[in-house]
Formats: structure tokens, C-alpha cells, sequence
């Protein structure tokens, strides 16, 4: 994690609503030295105002722990952002005149770099041909990612620029290019980014988030999906600049892996070291054949494999965590986890806090699995809003009756399973409140959990999944992590999580939270404070 100096002024905020377990029905807060001092009521508040440095009158906002958003991959969100955005395309013709002015509009660009199509979404359902990509780019090498970052179409420029990416399997010589020959194209595309538009990319990323309330991001690098010089000049640049806390994950795999993780400054050998791959890229491993193809998909990782990087990272103190989505991808991670716990001892397994990213096709034995195994979901509700339903692309791909397995968040929270939430940004905007909204109105109304549980898991879930048990929390002594937001009426929800009821009786002592209910606006961040600093106000808030 990047480490900061702790401002050392005293600042008071007072006459807001303050969400804290130490005191429901906080108005004021006190923060010193990069920490909360004191948590309490407008009349206590009082005592503090002639020792303080600076008061802030919250005009009745909520303050609340800023976000950790527990999947980013931060330069590919810095770059879709200033960068083709085809996300809101609505037809392939739509995005092949975005792609035409793109390339009018760059035409510096040694590369140029799209992202977010979704053919599935589209009319006819098909992804741009090369020749129709070769022709709205004016011929110049264009890499354009599918929304999940699992495969993309290229121009024939780009492959030319990729010796014998036509002979690594995923190759296709007019579809979208999956697995290595994916990989290759990637890096050569990513490549051909300089260092200065990398730092800005992460720059704009990191204000972004900054700008929405997220106090801290889980940054998902590798070999595979980045660099190591955009890892460590990421880490370098949060350490430097105001902005969110940067925690640092390189997956690589087994010892060697393991090394270079903890000489790059990450804490885990985890993030996105792929057992399998996405759903929509029909890469996902699935125990059964794909409902729209007739195979299962792709394992990039056994069992033994998984066994032996687990026991690498145990025995360095080092997290391990994989990218598992498919039914089959999942039970290889959990057999092989529990193969390393069988090898080196159940209780180190689980104080050491493996994760497991995404984790959507889930059986009651791998959720079990979970939690013998003290193994983390970092999970992403935006992916059943964006996919889920009767009729969206799991639907499709799954059938129905398996496309309601997925993404079950209430299952794993009455299991003990510890859920982190996030985006993986840019497959899923950075939008927090968005993605709480999409936990508790899951499309499958028994994998839902209440608006408290959610904002939870992408709170101080995000912080206990890095190991730490005192953050993310408005309480003395934590960390000052926290939002002023501007939102409606707060809501308590009821004791009784299974149901779709809302109490506002005081009596509950639970601080409340925005009512989220689809159709009312999200709350709109007015200042994020991380360790004390502030990073972000609105302007003329």
C-alpha cells in the first residue's frame, strides 16, 4: 500500500449526519493526525471547537467511510476515459463511426486504443469484421477491447505488428482474438504507450475516483494485463500525489512469481492470475457446455497448480488470489487451496487471506469451500446489473436455469464468506453507491443482501480483505477514510435482512444509510478525505 504522511492539523466537522457503528446517531467528528479522534453529538461537539484547526460545517451531509473499490485495473480505466469509450454504443455501425472519428480526431497516435463493446447487446449480435475495423480506422493499428477485457478485435495493422500471433492459440483470422494470441496483441498495443500517457491515464484514474467518494483501490496487475513499469510508476505516483490509497496486487504464478510480487511492492501474488477466462469471451470454464457453443470453455490453471502457488505465497507471507468465474475454474481453485491447506496447515491458509476475483458461478460445496478455507470473494454486482436477468448475456450464454447460480451474495454472507466489493474498472464503471444498488436489487431477488451488508463489503470488506480489521470504519482510532456526501433522507433498514422492509424507528441504533431504491438518485460525493488529506471537493460545493 502506499504510505503517506499524516497532516498533522485537528479539524472538526459538525451539524451533519456521521455513519458510525460508535455512535448511531452521530452529528459531529473529529479527526487528528490522520485518524479519527472523536466521534459524537453537535452539543459534545462543542468541547472541541477552540483546539481544533479548522471546522467544517457539513450542512446537514452524510459523512461516511470513503469506498474501496477491491478490483481496478487503473491505466486501462485512465485510458478508456480519455480514450474510445464504445460502452454506450448501440449497434455495430453506432461504434464503427465512433471508431472512425476516433481515429480522425488521433492521428498522432502510434496506437490507437478502444474499449467496452458488446456485441451481445447489439442487433445481429456479431462484433465488428477485421475488414470493417481495417476500414474505419483508415488502416492504422487499433486495438479494441471487448467490455470484459477477455478478447478484442484488432486491425490487420496491429496484428502486423505481433510475429506469429497468427500460430498462439485464441487466433482467430477475422473474429475476436481470445487466450495468448489476445495476450500478445495486448501487449504490443499497451506497449506502444508512452511512460507520459501512462501517468496521465493513472492520474485521471485515480481523480475520478477520488471524485466519487473511493478512498482506496485494489489495483489488479500482471504480467498479462499490464507491466511491471506501470505497476511500480502506479505505486509511485499514489505514494507521491494527493489522491486514493493504492493497494498492489501482481499475479504471477509459483515461486518465481511469488519473488518478483514481493520485489514490485505488491502484497499479494493475486489479482487476476487467470484460472480461467470471462463468460462473455465464451473463455470461462464451465462444468458443462456453454448454452450458445458446443465446448467449456478455457482452463488456464489445474489444481496442482493452484496447490503450489498457494503454499509459495503462505510460506512468504504473501496473499494468494485468483480470477475464477466459471463452475468449473472454481472448483479447481478450491480443490487446490484446500490441497495447500492439507500440505502446510488449514489455520496459515487462513490467516492468510486468499481471494478468489469475481467468483460468479458458485455450488453450495465451493461456497462451503469458502469458508472452511477462510478464501475472500472479491465480487462485482455490477455484472449481474449489467448481464443478469431473463434475457441478458448470462441468459445467453448459460441458459436461465444456470444464469440464476450467479453472482449469489447472500448465499456466500450466510455462509461467513467475506465479501470485498468492486467494479473491475473499465469492464464496470467505478461507481460505488451504483454497485451497493446492485447488490441489495440483485436481478435474482434471493442472492440479494440488505443496502447495509453491501456498503459493508465495499467499505471495510475491501480493507479486510488487505488483512486489516481496523479501517474502513468511522470509529477513534481508524484510519480518516471518509465521503461527505449530499443524498436524500436516510433510511434504516430492518433487523430482518430477508425481507424488502425499511424502518426509520430510532430505536434500531443503526446509522442510516441512502435510500437506494431504483429510481432515486445516488448520493453525490461533495469532498473525499483520505488519511486526513483531502483529495477531492466539488467544485462550488
Amino acid at each position: 500500500m502506499s504510505e503517506r504522511t499524516a497532516p498533522s492539523k485537528t479539524v472538526l466537522l459538525r451539524r451533519g449526519e456521521v455513519h458510525s457503528p460508535a455512535d448511531p446517531f452521530a452529528t459531529a467528528m473529529v479527526v487528528e493526525r490522520g485518524q479519527v479522534a472523536w466521534v459524537g453529538s453537535e452539543g459534545a461537539a462543542d468541547a472541541f471547537a477552540d483546539g481544533v484547526d479548522e471546522i467544517v460545517d457539513l450542512e446537514g451531509a452524510l459523512v461516511t467511510p470513503a469506498f474501496t473499490d477491491a478490483h481496478v485495473h487503473t491505466t486501462s480505466t485512465g485510458l478508456a476515459l480519455t480514450g474510445l469509450d464504445l460502452s454506450d454504443a448501440s449497434s455495430l455501425d453506432a461504434a464503427l463511426a465512433l471508431v472512425r472519428d476516433f481515429a480522425a480526431a488521433r492521428p498522432a497516435d502510434r496506437v490507437l486504443l478502444g474499449h467496452g463493446w458488446d456485441a451481445a447487446r447489439w442487433p445481429g449480435g456479431r462484433p465488428p469484421a477485421r475488414a470493417e475495423l481495417d476500414e474505419a480506422a483508415g488502416g492504422r493499428p487499433f486495438y479494441l477491447s471487448r467490455i470484459d477485457v477477455h478478447s478484442a478485435v484488432v486491425t490487420t495493422a496491429l496484428l502486423d505488428l505481433v510475429p506469429g500471433v497468427t500460430a498462439r492459440a485464441g487466433y482467430s483470422p477475422d473474429g475476436p482474438l481470445t487466450r495468448d494470441a489476445h495476450h500478445a496483441v495486448r501487449a504490443a498495443a499497451l506497449g506502444a504507450v508512452s511512460r507520459e500517457q501512462r501517468t496521465e491515464a493513472q492520474r485521471a484514474a485515480l481523480a475520478h475516483a477520488a471524485s466519487l467518494g473511493i478512498g482506496s483501490v485494489h489495483e489488479c496487475a500482471g504480467p498479462e494485463i499490464s507491466s511491471e513499469d506501470d505497476f511500480t510508476g502506479l505505486l509511485r505516483l499514489a505514494a507521491e500525489e494527493p489522491g486514493p490509497r493504492v493497494v498492489g496486487y501482481w499475479a504471477e504464478q509459483a515461486e518465481e512469481g511469488v519473488a518478483r510480487a514481493r520485489a514490485l511492492g505488491a502484497i499479494g501474488a493475486a489479482g487476476d492470475l487467470f484460472a480461467d477466462g470471462s463468460l462473455g469471451s465464451h473463455t470461462a470454464c464451465l462444468h458443462q457446455p456453454y448454452a450458445d457453443a458446443e465446448h467449456t470453455g478455457t482452463a488456464y490453471l489445474d489444481t496442482a497448480a493452484v496447490a503450489a502457488h498457494v503454499v509459495a505465497c503462505t510460506e512468504t507471507g504473501l496473499q494468494a488470489g485468483f480470477h475464477a468465474i466459471g463452475d468449473a475454474a472454481v472448483t479447481s481453485v478450491v480443490e487446490g487451496v484446500r490441497a495447500a491447506a492439507e500440505k502446510i496447515g488449514l489455520a496459515r491458509v487462513r490467516a492468510a487471506r486468499h481471494r478468489v476475483e469475481h467468483a460468479e458461478m458458485l455450488t453450495p460445496e465451493t461456497i462451503a469451500g469458502f469458508a472452511e478455507l477462510g478464501l475472500t470473494a472479491s465480487v462485482q454486482p455490477a455484472f449481474d446489473a449489467l448481464w443478469g436477468g431473463e434475457d441478458g448475456m448470462y441468459a445467453q450464454r448459460l441458459g436461465a436455469e444456470r444464469a440464476r447460480m450467479l453472482n449469489p451474495f447472500a448465499a456466500l454472507l450466510r455462509t461467513g464468506v467475506p465479501l470485498a466489493f468492486g467494479s473491475d474498472s473499465p469492464v464496470t464503471p467505478l461507481d460505488p453507491w451504483g454497485t451497493v444498488r446492485a447488490a441489495a436489487f440483485h436481478r435474482t431477488p434471493e442472492h440479494r443482501v440488505s443496502v447495509r451488508a453491501a456498503f459493508t463489503a465495499h467499505t471495510r470488506g475491501g480493507w479486510r480483505a488487505i488483512g486489516r480489521d481496523d479501517a474502513g470504519v468511522l470509529v477513534p482510532g481508524a484510519p480518516a477514510d471518509y465521503a461527505v456526501w449530499r443524498t436524500a433522507e436516510l433510511v434504516v433498514q430492518a433487523p430482518d435482512d430477508r425481507v424488502a422492509r425499511w424502518s426509520t424507528d430510532p430505536r434500531s441504533g443503526t446509522p442510516g444509510l441512502p435510500d437506494l431504491t431504483p429510481g432515486n438518485d445516488l448520493p453525490v460525493c461533495l469532498r473525499t478525505v483520505v488519511g486526513g488529506r483531502t483529495v477531492f471537493v466539488r467544485p462550488n460545493e
